[in-house]
Formats: structure tokens, C-alpha cells, sequence
């Protein structure tokens, strides 16, 4: 059985027999999934209104725990919003009624963001739905196997810097 990316990785031995062309076997296949489970994953979002960098806010809200309440600052440290976008998703979720915003009390510049009720209540029923989504994507895969590509992905992703110091 082959994939898009063996079609693709022929061609190229094929063009340039001297070079090694196996590394755009993974990078290519993580770049198609990616894709592909991205889409998957932004239709379960929109079928709660969703996309996928509000979800990750409230769901980081969420995860911060009771009172559900983080900075700005917190909050972009904690998820995978980039530190562009996250004002303008604030603003929008609190359009929506979802998060709220309230100066700090112990730096008057600063503000907390907090997880609204409503926005409580759609996480809550969001996310289920999103790792059911998630198992399917991941359905062709042993437990065992799932937890050796996480493996081996984190290792990936640390060797390009990308770590969490709990700080």
C-alpha cells in the first residue's frame, strides 16, 4: 500500500537518484496530516461555534482550574495561541460572552481573564466531541504505537527548542 508522499518521494529518487530524499517522507506526511486532522478537528470546533484558537483558549482556561482565571499573559504561555492573536481572540470571545476580562488587583495595568459560564458550559460540551475526533484520527494506531509516536514526536519537537519550563 503507498501514500500521496511515496508518489511524490518515487518521482524525486527518480529526478535525483544522488541525493537522500527521506526526510520529506516524514516532514511531508506530518505536513499532510496535519492538514488533514486539522480539517477534521476545525469541523468538530465549528459544529459548536468554534475554531480552533478560541477553543484553546477556553479549553486553557479550563485546565487552569477553579476560578477558571489567567493573564493575558498566562494564557498565551499556557496554550497555543501566539502572543499576536490573543488580544483579538479575547475580544471575541468576549463579544461572545464567553470570557470576561477584569483588572488585577494587585497591578491596576494588568488584567485577569475568566472563563464566563456560558464559556464554561461550552468547553464542557465541546470537548468530548474533539477527542472523539481525535481518536478517529488516531484509530489506525495501537495504544502502544500512539504512545511511541508521541515519543518520538516530543523528541522531535524539543530538538527544535520547543519546551515547557513549569515557571
Amino acid at each position: 500500500m503507498a501514500d500521496h508522499v511515496d508518489f511524490i518521494l518515487k518521482q524525486w529518487r527518480t529526478q535525483r537518484p544522488d541525493l537522500d530524499v527521506s526526510p520529506m517522507g516524514i516532514v511531508g506526511r506530518l505536513t499532510r496530516l496535519s492538514r488533514l486532522a486539522g480539517d477534521e478537528i476545525g469541523r468538530t470546533f465549528n459544529a459548536h461555534g468554534l475554531d480552533r484558537p478560541s477553543f484553546d483558549v477556553l479549553a486553557t482556561l479550563y485546565r487552569a482550574g477553579p476560578p477558571h482565571r489567567l493573564t493575558p499573559l498566562e494564557l498565551m504561555r499556557a496554550s497555543m495561541v501566539t502572543s499576536g492573536a490573543i488580544t483579538q481572540r479575547l475580544d471575541r470571545l468576549e463579544e461572545g460572552g464567553l470570557v470576561k476580562r477584569t483588572p488585577s488587583d494587585s497591578d491596576g495595568r494588568g488584567v485577569h481573564v475568566t472563563l464566563t459560564e456560558k464559556g464554561l458550559l461550552l468547553i464542557k460540551r465541546t470537548l468530548p466531541d474533539h477527542l472523539e475526533t481525535e481518536n478517529r484520527i488516531l484509530a489506525a494506531l495501537t495504544r502502544k504505537e500512539r504512545s511511541e509516536l508521541a515519543d518520538l514526536l516530543r523528541k522531535v519537537l524539543e530538538s527544535l527548542g520547543d519546551s515547557y519550563a513549569d515557571s
